[in-house]
């Protein structure tokens, strides 16, 4: 065809019959995949059967630019590529052709332009179908493609099979090789009359004449038998490469188109007429000999063709042994394989299993010990509680060191727990004034639903009957029985009660204050340096301070007071606890996020108390307030107004110490001996000389 084709095979195009199957989808993709990256050039062939032939061509499709048919139907084939090539980038040549068989078409083109590669999509049919009903085209094609082009067929995007080239594509080869290459074994056989036919002994000849006078009987069968064998090097059939790929070597050497040996084609003119001669029965004698040599060779054939047929079955059947023991062998080294881990999974599975029921064995025997452990701490904590209530109830019962005071007596002095006679009521519970021993006392009674009570009267029973101080509450005696606590009566109440003016009463006055700051500060200290352990209050506010009728103030309520290590002094080592307890904005910020308690505790409760003093405002954001004053220089404003001819300056002094004293760390709080109570008693100097009827 065209002379651009007769170069090398590595520049033509790749061939791909295409129809409107999906096995062509899959080749067209497969061919673009696997065949474009050394060839680009691609090649969509169609060949649409032909209706009804027509001479006249009337009812033929008008031919496309390539020579082809071309009409809607035959565009429709094409559409779906053209995308994927679009998509894909590559440039396609459609060509479409008409023949009365799709085979026939294929095999015209391959041979008409030496396409050297061509891909075709795999038969739909089952192999049960292929193989008992005519054959399909990919099966025509591997076998009457010529030598020199290799068939690919594609199934489900995957290479089902491959007829490579037997030899290399020349510039000298014919333009059309079909006749010549499209026998096959199973042709060959099924049609003996039209092999022997074809058989032929030009290149016999010159030995016929050459031997006729040495051997004029055998000459004719020995030189059939001469030219029997088949050339070395000659390229094997279709069928032998798809069928048997490297296989049987006997068929191998076969080449069934140097075997073209026919009785209708032996040429023995030139020896009958060099033996024609002298008598007629030697004309006679030639033409016997000459048909038994003829049904000699008919029956060589038929064996040899017999031969090759078995050879091949024989091949094939050993092939699909060998396949079927590597398959055996693959499956059952798997399954040795699957066995072996399978077992190895087992032995793992097992060791893990020992491991845990050992480990909830040794878990079981600790819990076991552990569980009698806890019981025997349970029952020893148990019974040191019951020995230590048994000691403390011996000990409320003898203890000397108060007077102790009948439920009767209480009752009677309180009128039964009169209304009229209560003067307060705190956490703790209600408290009356009363008289005992003609003496007028605060009675303090718990109540029966206050949290800890018990614990709180015997720790306020040990505080104040162990310790005296002036500026400490003073225990006249106490009911162990009911938990009720005598004390001394303060005849103007607490702080809070005098700052704020409960009842209408007059207003301290700042002398009075400064002194009664001194106070509480000289009897915390005194708490702090208690013996063997300081005390610390932990509920130190205006209303646990105490006023008699000279406004000198007592510390009281010292329930919730705990005993710390000595070092709980320093800023370094505190006294942890597990929760906090006070009065919400007078309890220490570090203490109530950390629990732990220091004697600097008590110094933030003081700063806020001082605070206090001089404003008379509620403990809520009080430092904040005082700060925001004193920056804007309003501190004066802030003071408490019932109180007239404020010493702003000292005033001032007493609010920075204050503030001091209520900073968020504990760190940063002054010393209470060493700073807080000098400060104080200065201020309280300048009080007590600034009072009327005392001399400077």
């Amino acid at each position: 065809m065209a002379s651009s084709d007769d170069g090398g095979s590595h520049h033509r195009p790749i061939v791909v019959a295409v129809d409107k199957d999906k096995n062509s989808a899959s080749a067209v993709k497969w061919a673009v995949d696997n065949l474009l990256t050394t060839n680009p050039n691609l090649v969509l062939l169609h060949v649409r059967i032909k209706k009804s032939p027509n001479p006249g061509g009337g009812n033929e499709a008008a031919p496309d630019a390539n020579g082809g048919s071309c009409d809607e139907d035959t565009q429709n084939v094409f559409t779906p590529f053209r995308a994927y090539s679009a998509r894909k980038r590559v440039v396609v040549k459609e060509i479409a052709l008409e023949d009365t068989e799709v085979s026939k078409g294929l095999v015209d083109y391959i041979n008409g332009h030496c396409v050297t590669n061509i891909v075709l999509g795999a038969s739909s049919r089952s192999a049960f179908g292929r193989k008992y009903w005519t054959p399909d085209v990919p099966t025509i094609i591997n076998k009457a493609a010529p030598e020199f082009c290799t068939v690919y067929v594609v199934s489900k995007g995957r290479q089902q099979s491959v007829r490579p080239a037997a030899k290399p594509l020349t510039s000298s080869a014919p333009a059309r090789q079909h006749s010549s290459s499209a026998w096959t074994p199973s042709r060959l056989s099924n049609s003996e009359s039209e092999d022997i036919s074809r058989l032929s002994f030009a290149r016999a000849e010159p030995k016929i004449i050459e031997s006729e006078k040495t051997r004029p009987e055998k000459g004719p069968s020995n030189v059939v038998m001469d030219h029997l064998h088949a050339p070395s090097g000659g390229p094997m059939n279709s069928c032998s490469r798809t069928s048997l790929s490297d296989g049987s070597d006997l068929f191998a050497r076969i080449n069934h188109r140097s075997v073209d040996i026919s009785a209708d084609n032996l040429d023995f003119t030139q020896v009958a007429i060099k033996e024609t001669p002298r008598n007629g029965s030697s004309s006679y004698t030639l033409e016997a000999e000459m048909k038994r040599l003829k049904l000699e060779l008919r029956q060589t054939l038929d064996m040899y063709n017999a031969a090759c047929k078995e050879a091949v079955l024989a091949n094939q059947a050993a092939e699909e042994l060998n396949k079927w023991k590597m398959e055996e062998a693959r499956r059952f080294e798997q399954a040795r394989l699957a066995e072996e881990a399978a077992l190895a999974i087992a032995e793992t599975e097992k060791a893990k299993c020992r491991a845990a029921i050992e480990a909830a064995k040794k878990a079981q025997k600790m819990a076991e010990i552990e569980a009698q452990r806890r019981k025997y701490a349970e029952l020893k904590a148990k019974l040191e509680g019951e020995k230590k209530n048994r000691a403390m109830n011996v000990l409320s019962q003898n203890d000397l060191r108060y007077r102790k005071y009948t439920i009767e007596e209480i009752e009677a002095a309180t009128k039964n727990f009169s209304s009229s006679l209560k003067v307060g009521e705190g956490g703790y519970g209600p408290v009356f004034k009363a008289k005992l021993d003609h003496t007028p006392v605060a009675i303090k009674v718990l109540s029966a639903d206050a949290a800890q009570g018990k614990k709180q009267f015997q720790q306020e029973v040990e505080v104040l009957s162990l310790i005296r101080h002036p500026n400490l509450v003073l225990l006249l005696g106490a009911c162990p029985e009911y938990g009720c606590l005598v004390y001394e009566f303060m005849n103007n109440g607490s702080l809070e009660d005098r700052l704020f003016r409960k009842g209408n009463t007059p207003s301290i006055p700042w002398e009075i204050r400064f002194k009664i700051a001194a106070e509480i500060a000289t009897g915390l200290l005194f708490l702090h340096q208690a013996k063997p352990e300081p005390l610390v209050h932990r509920d130190l506010k205006p209303a646990n301070i105490l006023l008699d009728r000279n406004y000198v103030c007592k510390i009281s309520d010292v329930g919730l007071a705990r005993l710390v290590p000595p070092s709980v002094a320093d800023t370094v080592t505190q006294y942890h606890m597990t929760s906090a307890a006070g009065t919400f904005c007078y309890i220490d910020p570090e203490y109530q996020q950390t629990g732990k308690l220091g004697t600097k505790s008590d110094v933030y409760s003081l700063g806020i108390m001082l605070l206090q003093i001089i404003t008379a405002r509620p403990p809520m954001g009080l430092t904040h307030h005082v700060e925001r004053a004193i920056e804007k220089g309003t501190f004066a404003d802030l003071l408490d107004p019932t109180v007239q001819n404020w010493p702003v300056e000292e005033a001032l002094k007493f609010a920075k110490l204050s503030l001091k004293c209520a900073e968020l760390r504990m760190k940063d709080r002054p010393d209470l001996g060493s700073v807080i109570v000098p400060e104080l008693n200065k201020l309280k100097e300048v009080g007590i000389n600034s009072m009327p009827g005392i001399s400077s």
